[in-house]
């Protein structure tokens, strides 16, 4: 099986998990939902009297897509502080969707990896990338984003089977988890390719490493 530029796993819990924050997860998560949140940015607008209106931004900016992208179509170069911040909020947001999808029950770390393992290598601009490809991968990755809703749609069926699982046996039922970690992967793939463009790879059409 060739090596993929983007590898994720998230470590299967070989032990009984917390059935209390299993059964409120949907609560326990909002704090740090709401502080992922916040590094995508908020903007609000307002009037005030006499037709006055105001604008409110705060947060951060997400993954960045629109930057790297002219910077490889321009001048050919990924400046590394940028895949630094993609590869590391990547990271957070992953933690926070293996703690929503009951796969751990440890909470997010802002900064530690804790179970999950994701990386892909950074890339030499020059050599190991088009610098027209960016502008259509987006579009090429589209039988990917099909194949992905149904996978999503199973995966939020199977995350309702581990939740009863899980209050009765304490335990994730295997097959289940390597399924959510699967689509998960699929994900990962397809926004290193996509979006975040570290690699021109196209991204395989299987749940596996």
């Amino acid at each position: 099986m060739d090596e993929q530029p983007v590898s994720f796993s998230v470590e299967y819990p070989d032990r009984p998990l917390n059935r209390l924050t299993t059964a409120f997860r949907i609560f326990t998560v909002i704090p740090i939902a709401i502080l992922l949140g916040t590094i995508g940015g908020y903007q609000a607008s307002y009037s005030g009297g006499a037709g006055d209106a105001s604008t409110v931004a705060a947060g951060g900016t997400g993954l960045l897509f629109l930057p790297p992208l002219l910077m490889l179509l321009f001048r050919q170069k990924y400046p590394r502080w940028w895949f630094d911040w993609n590869l590391e909020l990547l990271r957070f947001t992953n933690r926070v969707g293996v703690y929503f999808g009951l796969l751990t029950d440890r909470y997010p770390s802002t900064d530690e990896q804790q179970s999950l393992q994701l990386d892909f290598a950074y890339p030499d601009a020059e050599r190991d990338l088009n610098r027209w490809l960016p502008l259509v991968k987006w579009f090429l990755a589209i039988p990917h984003y099909v194949v992905l809703f149904v996978l999503y749609v199973g995966a939020f069926f199977v995350v309702i089977a581990a939740w009863f699982a899980i209050l009765f046996t304490g335990r994730y039922p295997r097959g289940l988890f390597d399924y959510v970690v699967g689509v998960a992967r699929w994900h990962n793939r397809v926004v290193g390719y996509a979006f975040i463009l570290i690699t021109d790879k196209y991204p395989p059409f299987r749940l596996a490493p």
